[in-house]
């Protein structure tokens, strides 16, 4: 199980391939990446923070949850800070399981997680200024599948 939290961009291809190859019994691989939205089409940036140590901790604690819930083979969480620009990848996660369904209850689990409960806080960045992200109703009842 890894869990990154890096300011650097990630190669997509190259994490999944590894993730794969070191899956071995796996019969289902879920991977998703998300991207930074804009949604209004004015956004420049987005600048997400976090505490270095504490977020890592949380997230490995996270993913160690989801690892013994469906009983995953390995998983892996990647996430950014700093400045990101419209569409580029904000976050990833993999996840191993020997069936799909697994699979893809543990990958929603992390992504509703990394959404709502994550310590990063992010601030929007428009030619007007820059505003905070609140937390949204919708991803926080996503929560509640869990």
């Amino acid at each position: 199980m890894r869990v990154l939290v890096q300011a650097a961009p990630f190669d997509f291809g190259a994490e999944a391939q590894a993730f794969a190859d070191g899956a071995a019994g796996a019969g289902a691989i879920v991977t998703f990446t998300g991207l930074v939205r804009d949604l209004s089409g004015a956004l420049t940036a987005m600048e997400i923070e976090h505490y270095p140590g504490m977020t890592e901790r949380a997230i490995a604690a996270i993913a160690e949850e989801a690892r013994q819930r469906w009983h995953l083979i390995d998983a892996l969480a990647i996430h950014r800070h700093g400045r990101l620009r419209p569409a580029e990848p904000i976050m990833m996660v993999a996840t191993a399981a020997v069936h799909r369904a697994e699979a893809f209850a543990a990958a929603e689990f992390l992504m509703d997680y990394l959404k709502s409960r994550a310590p990063f806080w992010k601030k929007e960045v428009t030619a007007q200024g820059a505003d905070w992200v609140a937390a949204r109703d919708a991803d926080e009842a996503a929560l509640g599948r869990w």
